[in-house]
């Protein structure tokens, strides 16, 4: 069937990065076109992104977009064919896109009620050659734009909200409902009131004609008051349109066979070989399996659990390098790991792209004990490169990574180590198993091939996508 979808976010692949949302975000134009479905992203024009774009043709103008001009200029980077939100007055600013030198931009609510009010609109009236069937807005950040198809008129487009990280969830007092150009007769617990206030989030998941996560099991997950954090009754009440969809990862830029070393699942002598490098680059000697962590180290990641696990893992011969960054307790906590344990363990706080792929194509395993993940990229990296996950059983860990039992090993299945509950003690217990199971070399093997063979691109995810996309347009 196919059509057209504006996907509206404030991050995008490979022209502004936070976290994995910029990932799915300039993934899925390219993966969705075989299915027949044409997708353009709008995104703010931050500071850094307006000198590429300064000879792109304007296709959209507004006079006043809270308190200044705004315009739309369209063009394509890499493949992803993009609408920019030119407005200088809200996105030409120093730092990220939702902070600068001094912290968070206070406007953030007014900012991307912007960016929500522009694709609204695109959607309702489309552009000279150009006008969506279907408006995809994705997080907080782009949550008001289902609002706005609601109360402002939608074209006959419909709307489907994505949540990447129900954390996230877009907060501003009561009295801007008006400066958001939002209804007061919608102001209810039932509508738009948010404790007090008003969260875009909320707003998008009572308005939008469809709500997707970014995984199965994370989309049961946020009905349950553990991990909906305060949503899970407006999610659970609009449960018949509540559906998860796992995102893939980008299998031509996180490739083995084109690493140096290379390798795939039938050649493995690369992988020892970047292993060997790893090690002397970090200083590391180290007889049993070398896991890494790739995260950013919060209390969400299980990073706190680190401390109480790896002790004993080191005692049974393996060894860590952790890449990331966030919490000073944590960064200094994994500091005094590495100084515990010199040579075994490494640290580099901060992030490094090449540094990341280094450590996939080297390490033995990626240990990731999160206490929510709505999907995570992470684990799919390491099956991607034969580095078996170590997860907990929650999100899309769960539905990634078949987790070693005698079940899943008798049947030839299993592709890494699961546990739960999210504790130091089953995490314990996941790294003990790790260890054994790589002392038999023959099943070790096999895992890895397992891990290998395990589907993570984007084609699965599309062509769910698509289907969406069609039953919402019929």
């Amino acid at each position: 069937m196919g059509g057209r979808v504006l996907s509206v976010a404030s991050e995008c692949v490979p022209l502004v990065k936070t976290g994995g949302l910029a990932d799915v975000v300039g993934a899925l134009p390219a993966a969705l076109a075989p299915t027949g479905w044409d997708m353009r992203v709008l995104l703010p024009a931050y500071r850094a992104l307006r000198p590429q774009a300064r000879d792109w043709p304007v296709v959209w103008e507004e006079a006043d977009l809270w308190g200044g001009p705004g315009r739309v200029l369209a063009g394509e980077v890499a493949g992803v064919p993009l609408l920019l939100l030119d407005a200088p007055h809200l996105y030409d600013r120093e730092g990220g896109p939702y902070s600068g030198p001094t912290g968070e931009h206070p406007d953030n609510a007014i900012r991307f009620a912007a960016l929500s009010w522009v694709a609204a609109r695109i959607a309702r009236e489309g552009l000279a050659d150009w006008k969506p069937d279907v408006l995809h807005a994705h997080d907080w950040q782009a949550g008001f734009a289902p609002a706005y198809l609601a109360y402002h008129g939608n074209g006959g487009v419909k709307s489907v909200i994505t949540i990447h990280n129900i954390a996230f969830q877009g907060w501003a007092p009561a009295h801007m409902l008006g400066v958001l150009r939002l209804p007061g007769h919608d102001f209810h617990a039932d509508a738009l009131e948010y404790y007090g206030g008003i969260s875009s989030l909320k707003a998008a998941l009572v308005t939008a004609d469809w709500i997707t996560t970014v995984s199965p099991s994370y989309a049961a997950e946020l009905m349950r008051p553990e991990f909906g954090m305060g949503l899970q009754g407006v999610i659970a009440a609009r449960g018949p349109v509540v559906s998860g969809i796992l995102n893939g990862v980008d299998t031509g830029l996180w490739d083995p066979s084109k690493g140096d070393p290379a390798f795939d699942r039938k050649a493995m002598a690369g992988k020892a070989a970047a292993r060997a490098r790893l090690c002397e680059e970090f200083g590391l000697e180290v007889p049993g399996p070398l896991a890494i962590v790739v995260s950013r180290l919060t209390d969400q990641k299980g990073i706190d659990l680190l401390p109480g696990v790896i002790p004993e893992f080191i005692l049974g011969g393996g060894g860590l390098i952790v890449l990331g960054s966030g919490d000073p307790g944590m960064e200094a906590a994994m500091r005094q790991l590495a100084d515990s344990f010199p040579g075994r363990v490494a640290v580099r706080i901060g992030y490094d792209e090449g540094l990341s792929h280094r450590l996939f194509a080297g390490a033995d395993a990626v240990l990731v004990p999160s206490r929510f993940e709505p999907c995570g990229l992470t684990q799919m990296y390491g099956l991607r490169y034969g580095t078996l996950p170590v997860v907990s059983q929650v999100g899309g860990l769960a539905d990634t990574v078949i987790g070693a039992s005698p079940a899943t090993l008798a049947a030839g299945a299993a592709t890494g180590v699961s546990f739960h509950p999210v504790d130091t003690l089953a995490f314990g217990q996941a790294l003990a198993q790790l260890l054994e199971l790589y002392r038999q070399p023959k099943l070790w093997a096999k895992l890895r091939a397992n891990a290998m063979a395990h589907p993570v691109g984007w084609e699965t995810s599309a062509a769910a996508y698509a289907r969406l996309y069609e039953r919402l347009t019929g």
